[in-house]
């Protein structure tokens, strides 16, 4: 029997096969088209219509998510050839005149005028839905925005390909030792793990995140920090993988689609059902904090550059600004990294939240998995014992894995019938070489506690409503689950559960944990241009772009104003920017969500530093108030029913040392 036909909870990875996906795709599609006339025949099509294509979203799921972690080009050209046809069939369900008229008939009725809550909530997100998406549009306009939701799914499934094609295409290979000079031991044993699995000699350096951020942080030689630099910035902007094309493609689709559905441009489009609204709304909350930073971002890279003595490149600056924060400090980021083992980092992680939220996280062996590394773990209620859920975690780079870090949903159970949610959270962090366990950086432990915030919001969700339950959140209000989870790797009292030394078991020195705490804002004016000028661009291309100017070269101007060096004319970022075009929506428009969710999370955060970072009625309310809650009510109730007010943006602005004096 083909093993994505049916749900299965504990998914057959072991069984999956590139040769499976097709036909079990064209199945499934059959019979969500089934599944779509009994629901336009129902007299209650609301209900239907949340598990209709349940079984087709579990099995896309499966393959999307194998496709990014363990691709072949088997699985690639699968994947490729049904992701058309499954986005057309989605495309077509808003579009459909009879499911739009059952949907219609049952708002009129008397039991849609009597819902409450979650369900009163679900229709009427249902219709604001079906018209966003073209429910009362004619023929020829229904049939154009098809076409247009197909295309969109092809490039951006392109563009992820290339992005992913042209980071391994791109290896350096050192033979000379002494050009490795001032990268740590930890980066050298990698290299050298590196060229051995490729069978060469000397150090083999990659624009994987790990060996990357590594080479430009620490490694003296400055021609080889310039050529990798280069490298990264550079990628699927030229030859066989170039994206320039793409991108002009994606803004010209997603402008088209927006105008067809009577908004002004994309962003307003697809923030219309978020918090901020409107592109001008997010646009003007970045410029806002764009303006509390600016002063600060041009001391701070005038006091890098009269510390380095020269004038900085870009591949300068993250090599000059580590040497300046150490001489400031005293502080080497290298200095924390044996006292981050992943395994205890996890096991901590899982301590604290347990404790903080009332669960229990505990492995489950046996599970098939898509790669030996891959560990499965369960959550179940510390009070009543009920599993609420089970997640895989997949933490190491592979070629055959796309870049970055990411939490994903692969089945959204129903609380109502105590069915429990299966997630999983990948990265791509330090592995372990030389027989020691894989030692991270704080900003990796940072993630590992990022991506368990989206899980957990998934996991312990307690909303009746598929596609309201978990993460299925407006998207400006997504991350306050996960960046508010960063706060712990910050605090004495949480560190000291889980940030141990490999070798001797000693928490981290008082000396070391203030260096730490005194460099935590170190450039952080740096650190918020650089995420504002990613929330900057993404708008600029999708409110205001026109559609001839070089897409590389606007962008690149625009980059500019936020970064702390001059930017080469061939900086093309943008054109490995999968975050906005590596999905028909992703991120695009709606990168500033970022900075909108850290003003939540700074601020949310300020209860637990208040009340206690492992007070458990605090944490009890969190659960029930925030991830409990899904979407089932409006985030900026949720919000006020959490903190008791509306947000203060003043919260982050003081946490990254950026608040001008009273």
């Amino acid at each position: 029997m083909n093993p994505l036909l049916e749900i299965q909870f504990r998914v057959p990875f072991d069984k999956i096969q590139p040769s499976d996906v097709e036909p079990a795709i064209d199945h499934l599609l059959l019979e969500a088209q089934q599944r779509l006339q009994d629901t336009i025949l129902s007299d209650r099509p609301l209900h239907r219509l949340d598990t209709m294509t349940e079984k087709l979203d579990y099995a896309m799921s499966v393959v999307r998510h194998l496709e990014a972690v363990a691709t072949t080009p088997e699985l690639r050209a699968a994947f490729n050839a049904v992701q058309p046809k499954v986005s057309a069939f989605y495309s077509s369900l808003p579009l459909n005149e009879e499911l739009w008229k059952a949907i219609q008939r049952y708002a009129a009725g008397d039991e849609a005028r009597s819902l409450t809550g979650t369900l009163r909530r679900y229709l009427t997100k249902t219709i604001d839905a079906f018209k966003r998406h073209g429910a009362e549009l004619d023929p020829a306009g229904k049939a154009r925005l098809k076409e247009i939701d197909v295309a969109l799914a092809e490039a951006t499934t392109k563009f992820s390909e290339n992005v992913l094609d042209s980071t391994n295409a791109w290896d350096l290979t050192i033979t000379d030792e002494a050009k490795l000079a001032g990268l740590p031991p930890s980066a050298i044993a990698a290299a050298r793990a590196a060229a051995a699995a490729k069978g060469r000699d000397g150090w083999r350096f990659t624009l994987q995140a790990p060996s990357y951020l590594a080479l430009m942080t620490y490694l003296d030689d400055r021609e080889i920090r310039e050529l990798v630099w280069r490298a990264y910035n550079t990628r699927a902007a030229s030859g066989q993988y170039d994206n320039r094309e793409l991108i002009r493609k994606i803004l010209a689709l997603r402008k088209e689609k927006a105008q067809l559905l009577g908004f002004k441009d994309f962003a307003d489009l697809v923030l219309n059902d978020r918090m901020a609204h409107s592109g001008e709304r997010a646009q003007n909350f970045i410029e806002d904090l764009r303006r509390k930073t600016e002063k600060r971002f041009r001391e701070e890279n005038r006091e890098l550059a009269a510390f380095a003595h020269c004038d900085l490149q870009p591949w300068d600056i993250g090599y000059w600004a580590e040497k300046q924060r150490a001489a400031l400090y005293a502080f080497d980021e290298e200095a924390l990294r044996p006292y981050f083992p992943l395994e205890r980092v996890v096991s901590g992680m899982f301590e604290i939240f347990g404790r903080l939220l009332g669960i229990r996280v505990t492995p489950e062996p046996g599970v098939p998995v898509w790669h030996p590394e891959v560990r499965c773990y369960s959550i179940h209620d510390s009070a009543s014992d009920q599993h609420l859920g089970s997640f895989y975690a997949d933490w190491f780079p592979r070629e055959n894995k796309r870049g970055g870090a990411w939490m994903d949903s692969l089945i959204t159970g129903n609380p109502e019938k105590s069915e429990p949610h299966l997630g999983l959270i990948c990265g791509n962090l330090t592995p372990p070489v030389d027989d020691k366990p894989a030692l991270l950086t704080h900003r990796e432990v940072e993630t590992i506690f990022h991506e368990f915030g989206h899980l957990l919001h998934h996991l312990l969700s307690r909303v009746e409503v598929r596609s309201l339950s978990g993460t299925n959140v407006a998207w400006d209000f997504v991350e306050l689950p996960s960046q508010i989870m960063e706060n712990w790797c910050w605090e004495r009292e949480s560190l000291d559960l889980f940030a141990r030394h490999y070798e001797t078991g000693e928490s981290i020195p008082e000396e070391l944990f203030q260096k730490m705490k005194r460099a935590k804002t170190f450039r952080a004016a740096n650190a918020q241009m650089r995420q504002l000028g990613f929330g900057f661009v993404d708008l600029a291309l999708h409110r205001e772009w026109d559609g001839k100017t070089d897409v590389v070269e606007y962008s690149r101007r625009i980059l500019q104003n936020f970064a702390p060096a001059p930017l080469p004319e061939d900086y093309a970022m943008i054109a490995g920017f999968t975050h906005l075009f590596g999905s028909p929506v992703g991120y695009g428009a709606g990168y500033y969500s970022y900075k909108w969710a850290e003003v939540l999370d700074a601020d949310a955060f300020t209860r637990f530093r208040n009340e206690g970072v492992f007070n458990e009625k605090t944490g009890h309310e969190y659960r029930e108030k925030i991830l409990a809650r899904g979407d089932s009510e409006d985030p900026a109730v949720l919000y006020r029913q959490f903190m008791g007010r509306d947000p203060d943006p003043g919260a982050l602005l003081e946490r990254a040392g950026l608040k001008a004096p009273e």
